[in-house]
């Protein structure tokens, strides 16, 4: 059950990216939120400014006029307070009739640090006085006690990544807290799911969040055991009337072979007579092979064929063939070459003899019998990664690249000669294919090095 803990992690991955960028994005809102706020970035400067281009001519007060009209534009207004006096003895036409004419040391402490009649106000140092600039009373807020514990501002970053600890982990709760039903309904859905891959019988609990995918897929589950139920049925039967054909055609097969016998024997019959019954003696004999053939391939299709695997040394049972083979006094025209390297000794795996045997002669046979002109078979084992491979080629008439595409990705090999009515591979490819995949080994079909016809089966070696 990979699959929920990795969707789990999917979630709360969402979740913390979610979390981590809307942090960021509400700093930067506010970032460009305050900065937008203030236009007038420092207004403490504008009062400095203002001090500063502030000169007395004849007794009287006099500011330049950019700076004045800087003042009128913003709808600020502006006083300066004598030092001696601390009396206004000068003041910008827009000053407010509210606004105190007269100061104490007191009252220039307050109006520094906070507002004269609800304005604003910001302080410049002039030569003989003190420069007061009233904003606006909705423009400014100031804060009128700016002071701070010293454990605060030290431990502020603490503090704040301590908040954004507590906010993240109680995100992460509501979420977990919000979402474990569906994680709760997820995970048979999984299962299910998987489950259906390997035709296992299943059935979820139709209820919670998910319960209408939940009966779906019991539709489905249901659905496909019936298919296999059908299929499973289908199967035995053929397997079994195929059992039965050939049980059924052996007996009247082997009268036909056996007067056949007698009259290709029969001196006193012509000689032509005596060769049509050769030809049904031969015919008969291929019908038999073929019989046997398809009753093999029906029960190796079906798991049916007894299989004892042991560890054989597959050099061994590869010449043994071979022997045979040349025992058996072959024509003339076909000739086996043994190519195993002779340093090579042993190649073991764990095998059915026997199948094995049948496989190798398979494809020999399968050499002779589409080249009837004659050709050389090549034998060799060869051993390497952990594999040994057995390789039959052939130098004859070999196949197209249509035929040998057909023949690595068919189920069947039912490939036909142009020029004849036979099956030009048959059963016989089909068998050593079964075969090699009950031993959970491979089988590649191929040209040859010689330009014929060539099969490697693949075994994995036992340790």
């Amino acid at each position: 059950m990979k699959s929920v803990p990795k969707l789990i992690r999917r979630f709360v991955g969402i979740m913390l990216l979610s979390s981590l960028l809307l942090i960021i994005l509400n700093f930067a809102l506010l970032g460009i939120y305050t900065l937008n706020q203030t236009p007038n970035s420092s207004p403490w400067i504008t009062a400095q400014e203002v001090a500063d281009h502030l000169s007395k001519n004849e007794n009287k007060y006099v500011l330049t006029e950019t700076t004045a009209l800087e003042l009128q534009n913003t709808n600020v207004w502006a006083i300066l307070i004598d030092n001696a006096t601390m009396k206004v003895v000068w003041q910008t036409d827009n000053l407010p009739e509210t606004v105190p004419m007269a100061y104490t040391a007191p009252d220039i402490a307050s109006l520094t640090r906070g507002y004269i009649d609800g304005y604003p106000t910001f302080t410049g140092e002039a030569e003989n006085g003190l420069v007061v600039l009233g904003y606006p009373k909705d423009s400014f807020w100031k804060h009128m006690w700016p002071s701070w514990d010293y454990n605060f501002i030290a431990n502020l970053p603490k503090t704040v990544l301590s908040v954004l600890a507590i906010n993240i982990s109680l995100i992460f709760i509501i979420y977990v807290i919000a979402n474990s039903k569906l994680l709760k309904s997820v995970k048979p859905i999984v299962s299910g799911i998987q489950a259906l891959s390997t035709n296992e019988e299943i059935h979820i609990r139709e209820e919670g969040l998910l319960s209408e995918l939940a009966v779906n897929i019991n539709k489905t589950s249901d659905i496909l055991q019936a298919q296999s139920r059908q299929l499973r049925k289908r199967e035995t039967a053929r397997a079994n009337w195929i059992a039965g054909v050939s049980h059924d055609i052996r007996t009247p097969l082997s009268m036909v072979m056996g007067y056949a016998g007698q009259l290709e024997s029969d001196v006193q019959l012509s000689e032509n007579n005596r060769q049509k019954a050769a030809v049904i003696v031969r015919q008969s004999k291929r019908m038999r092979d073929l019989i046997n053939d398809l009753n093999l391939a029906s029960k190796l299709e079906y798991n049916m064929q007894p299989i004892s695997p042991e560890r054989q040394n597959l050099i061994a049972v590869v010449r043994q063939v071979v022997v045979d083979f040349i025992n058996m006094n072959i024509d003339e025209k076909y000739t086996i070459e043994w190519e195993t390297d002779e340093e090579l000794t042993s190649c073991t795996a764990n095998v059915d003899k026997d199948l094995i045997k049948r496989a190798v002669s398979n494809l020999i046979q399968n050499s002779m019998n589409h080249n009837e002109q004659g050709c050389n078979i090549f034998i060799r084992v060869v051993a390497e990664d952990n594999v040994c491979t057995i390789v039959v080629a052939d130098d004859g008439v070999g196949a197209t690249d249509e035929q040998i595409e057909k023949l690595n990705n068919t189920p069947h090999y039912m490939v036909c000669d142009e020029k004849t009515t036979e099956q030009r591979h048959g059963l016989g490819l089909l068998i050593v294919k079964q075969i090699i995949f009950v031993h959970s080994g491979k089988m590649l079909i191929k040209h040859s090095e010689y330009g014929g016809f060539e099969v490697d089966l693949s075994l994995p070696m036992s340790v």
